[in-house]
C-alpha cells in the first residue's frame, strides 16, 4: 500500500464510506496493530474514545460507599515524578492526572486536556517540531485553586531540572514548554519528533501544582510536604498516607467530569503477598480489587471457582526480565558499588552472556508458573506488533551453554564451579519476594548448577526492592547483585520511553540518586545511536526498524527477556473497572463503579 492509498482509506473514514473497524482490520492485515491504526486516525483528528465512558451507569457522583484496593507492594511516596516502581505511580494516579491517558486500544484519551492534538485541529505541527495542548476549562486543584498553563510549564521545569533527580526527567529534559495563554501550552522539540505524546501523558505526565511545589525545586525537592500529602486534580482528595502501609482518599466533590467518581472513599492498602491479595478479593471478598496478580495461574483459576470475583487480564508491552549487571557490584569506587567505572568480571565476556541465555528455561516458566498470564519471549519489545523483532529466538540448552563456556576458557574446578583467570562463575541473583519469582529463580539455579554456574538466590521484600529510599542498598536501581529480575511496565503504545532503560545516559548512579532508568548500566554505542535516530525518524516503518535493531542489540548484551506479561488484576464480581494494558491500572479510576 502506498501513501496515496493510505490517505484514501483515511478519507473514507472521514466521510463515512469506510468504518473505523474496517480501517483497523486493513491495517492489521498489513502488519500494524490496532493501537497503531488508532494512532493514525487520531493523528488525522479521528480519535474514537466515546466507548470508554459509555459503559458508566451511575447517574450521579457518590453513593458508592468505600472502594478498597489491595496492593501487595505498598506505596512509599506519592509524588509521580519520584515514583520508584509501579506501586508509587499507582498511588500518585489516585490524586494526580496527566493531560491524556492511553485506552485499551492504544488510543489517547483526554483527561486534563480539552482535546487530543492532531494536524486537523492545529495541535500537531507538520514538521514534527511542536505540539499544542489546550487545557480543559474549569478544572480545580483539590484546594480550590484553578489548574492553569502555569502548572503545566512548572511541571516541565520541575522534572527537567537535574537537581530534582526526577524519575521522569528523560521525558522532559530535551523539550521546551511555552505558555500561550492561561489554558494553552506549546511543547517545542529541537528536532522532528514522531512520538510527541510523551511529556504530560500517562504515567510520566501527571501535572503537579506550582503553588505547592515551587518553593521545593532542585535540591529542595525531597523536602516538599506534598510529596507525602498530595494536592491534585483527581477524582479523590487526600486524607491519609502511611508510607509502606496505606493510602486513603475521599471523593472530590469538584471533580471535572460529571457524575464521577462513584465511590465515596478510597483505600489503597499495601503489604502482604500476591496470593493473599488474590484470596482477599476472589475468596473472602474483603477487598474490591487486588493489583498485579503475580500468582501461579493454577491458583488464580481455583480461587475464581469461589464465584466471588474474576481475574482480568490486559496485554500491552509489559516485560518480566532478568538483568545481568554490566558493572561490578562487589567493587566500590568513590563510595559507589556497581559504578560505571567498573566492568562485571564475568558478564563482560560475551560467552558468559550467551551461556546465561541458554540456561533460562522460559517455556517451563510459562507452562508451570504463569500460564495464561504470561507468554515466553526473546524480545524486550513485545508490542505494538510493528516493533516486535522476528530476528530473535530462545532455546533451553544446558549442554550447549557448557560447551560455549568450555571453549571460552571457563573450566570446572574441583568444586564443580567454572572459573577463568581466578574469577569464578558465582553469582548473586536477586528479586522481590513472591512465589512465581522464587520458583523462577529455582528453575534457573538448577539449570545453572548443571552448567557449572553457582547462584546464591536473594529475595527482597517488595516494599524494599521497589522502595524510593535512596539510602537503601537493596532497592533494584542500586543493583548490588550480579543478576536481578522484575517487571518493567510499558505504559505507552510506543517504545520511546520504554527503551530509555537501555541507553547509556540513563544509567542509574549515585550522582543521579539511582533515578536513571538504565538499571543494568548497559552501555552500547550502537544501541544509543539507534535510539537517537528513532527519536527523529518521522517514517513509521524506518522508525520501527530502528527500535527492532535496538531490541536485538540489548538482548544480545545484558538483558534476558522472560515473559511478555499481562496486566493481571483480581476484581470483585460486582465491580466494573476500566483498564488499559498501555497505562497504569488506576488510569481510569474515575470510571469505576459497582453494580447494586
Amino acid at each position: 500500500m502506498n501513501e496515496q492509498d493510505l490517505r484514501n482509506l483515511i478519507a473514507g473514514v472521514k466521510d463515512g464510506r469506510l468504518s473505523r473497524r474496517n480501517f483497523v482490520q486493513r491495517m492489521v492485515a498489513l502488519g500494524l496493530t490496532a493501537p497503531m491504526a488508532g494512532m493514525m486516525l487520531a493523528h488525522e483528528g479521528l480519535a474514537q474514545n466515546a466507548d470508554l465512558r459509555a459503559a458508566y451507569k451511575p447517574a450521579k457522583a457518590g453513593g458508592g460507599g468505600p472502594l478498597k484496593l489491595l496492593f501487595w507492594q505498598a506505596a512509599t511516596l506519592i509524588n509521580p515524578h519520584f515514583a520508584i516502581g509501579t506501586k508509587d505511580q499507582e498511588a500518585s494516579r489516585i490524586f494526580y492526572e496527566p493531560l491524556a491517558a492511553w485506552d485499551a486500544q492504544g488510543n489517547l484519551f483526554p483527561i486534563l486536556a480539552a482535546e487530543i492534538p492532531n494536524r486537523q485541529n492545529g495541535g500537531v505541527a507538520a514538521d514534527g517540531r511542536s505540539v499544542t495542548w489546550k487545557l480543559k476549562p474549569g478544572v480545580k486543584w483539590h484546594d480550590g485553586k484553578p489548574l492553569t498553563a502555569d502548572d503545566v510549564v512548572f511541571t516541565w521545569q520541575y522534572a527537567a531540572n537535574p537537581a530534582t533527580a526526577a524519575t521522569t526527567a528523560g521525558s522532559y529534559k530535551d523539550i521546551k514548554v511555552e505558555k500561550i495563554d492561561d489554558h494553552t501550552v506549546k511543547v517545542l522539540f529541537d528536532k522532528p519528533t514522531p512520538f510527541w505524546a510523551d511529556a504530560f501523558v500517562s504515567t510520566v505526565g501527571m501535572i503537579i501544582p506550582k503553588h505547592h511545589f515551587e518553593a521545593y525545586t532542585g535540591d529542595k525537592s525531597r523536602d516538599a510536604p506534598a510529596n507525602l500529602a498530595p494536592v491534585g486534580t483527581g477524582p479523590y482528595k487526600f486524607v491519609e498516607f502511611r508510607p509502606g502501609d496505606i493510602v486513603r482518599g475521599t471523593r472530590n466533590p469538584d471533580y471535572h467530569v460529571p457524575n464521577r467518581p462513584y465511590f465515596d472513599t478510597i483505600e489503597m492498602k499495601g503489604g502482604g503477598d500476591a496470593v493473599s491479595a488474590a484470596r482477599a478479593v476472589l475468596q473472602t471478598a474483603e477487598y474490591d480489587y487486588a493489583w498485579n496478580m503475580q500468582v501461579e495461574d493454577e491458583i488464580l483459576k481455583r480461587l475464581e471457582g469461589e464465584g466471588k470475583g474474576r481475574v482480568e487480564m490486559s496485554y500491552g508491552g509489559n516485560l518480566e526480565f532478568i538483568l545481568l549487571n554490566a558493572t561490578d557490584p562487589w567493587t566500590e569506587v568513590d563510595g559507589e558499588r556497581s559504578s560505571l567505572k567498573t566492568q562485571h568480571p564475568a558478564f563482560s565476556d560475551p560467552a558468559v552472556r550467551k551461556a546465561m541465555n541458554l540456561i533460562v528455561n522460559r517455556a517451563a516458566v510459562q507452562q508451570f508458573i504463569y500460564g495464561r498470564t504470561g507468554r515466553a519471549t526473546a524480545n524486550v519489545l513485545n508490542g505494538p506488533e510493528m516493533f516486535r523483532s522476528k530476528n530473535t529466538s530462545f532455546s533451553f540448552d544446558v549442554d550447549k551453554a557448557a560447551q560455549i563456556l568450555d571453549e571460552a576458557g571457563w573450566k570446572k574446578g574441583g568444586d564443580g564451579i567454572r572459573a577463568k583467570d581466578g574469577k569464578k562463575l558465582k553469582f548473586v541473583f536477586q528479586t522481590s519476594i513472591n512465589a512465581p519469582r522464587q520458583k523462577t529463580q529455582a528453575i534457573i539455579k538448577q539449570a545453572a548448577q548443571k552448567a557449572g554456574i553457582d547462584m546464591e538466590l536473594k529475595s527482597v521484600p517488595g516494599s524494599v526492592f521497589f522502595s524510593s529510599d535512596v539510602a537503601n542498598p537493596d532497592t533494584y536501581p542500586h543493583f548490588y547483585a550480579d543478576m536481578e529480575m522484575y517487571t518493567w511496565n510499558m505504559t505507552q503504545a510506543d517504545p520511546g520511553v520504554f527503551m530509555l532503560q537501555y541507553v547509556s545516559w540513563e544509567a542509574a548512579t549515585k550522582a543521579n540518586k539511582w533515578q536513571g532508568r538504565n538499571i543494568s548500566r548497559i552501555r552500547n554505542a550502537e544501541a544509543d545511536a539507534c535510539y537517537r535516530a528513532a527519536q527523529e525518524e518521522l517514517d513509521p516503518v524506518k522508525r520501527a526498524a530502528l527500535f527492532i535493531k535496538m531490541n536485538d542489540i540489548v538482548v544480545s548484551e545484558n538483558v534476558l527477556p522472560l515473559l511478555h506479561r499481562a496486566q493481571v488484576s483480581a476484581v470483585n464480581g460486582k465491580l466494573r473497572t476500566v483498564d488499559s494494558g498501555w497505562d497504569n491500572s488506576l488510569a481510569y479510576l474515575a470510571e469505576w463503579w459497582k453494580e447494586a
